[in-house]
């Protein structure tokens, strides 16, 4: 049966190998341990996906913002989302997602920014972010950069520029 839960720091080596199998790079890898030593890294929301006591797959939601001329909206970037290779096509990323989205909501956040393939993110509600008026502040072609509304019109008269921290420049 598969589990999903928070990582803990005895899985931090084998999330690590995983990320680099996943993208066959340890960049995405190097990421994430970024992430989880920087200020908006949220215990919860890093998750692993859990067979026969495996780690199957991990999914981290961290803390972005989106920059307009009036406010500063918190919201939260989805990234990265992998699977070990020899489980995927299975539905665990699906199942680290929607899992990964409840937490989000109770977590209360309004949005969840996402780049990644259209055609497999749209099936959870991200639709383009350019839509809404959002831009981000690093280069990504339009149709890959996402956004979901956790709650209902949480851009409604929005339109500003998500702002990644520095350490995603690498990637």
């Amino acid at each position: 049966m598969l589990n999903i839960i928070p990582e803990t720091y005895k899985e931090i080596l084998t999330i690590r190998q995983l990320i680099t199998q996943a993208f066959g790079q340890v960049k995405v890898a190097e990421l994430v341990d970024i992430i989880r030593e920087s200020e908006n890294f949220i215990p919860e929301l890093s998750l692993i996906a859990v067979e026969n006591g495996e780690v199957l797959g991990h999914i981290l939601f961290s803390q972005i913002i989106i920059e307009t001329p009036n406010q500063t909206i918190p919201s939260l970037a989805l990234a990265p989302l992998a699977v070990k290779p020899s489980h995927q096509c299975q539905g665990i990323g699906s199942r680290l997602v929607e899992t990964g989205l409840s937490k989000c909501r109770e977590f209360d956040y309004p949005v969840v920014i996402v780049v990644g393939e259209p055609a497999y993110y749209q099936r959870f509600g991200f639709q383009t972010a350019g839509q809404f008026g959002l831009r981000s502040s690093l280069s990504f072609p339009d149709e890959v950069f996402m956004v979901l509304e956790l709650k209902p019109a949480a851009l409604k008269n929005i339109a500003g520029t998500v702002r990644y921290p520095a350490y995603f420049q690498d990637v």
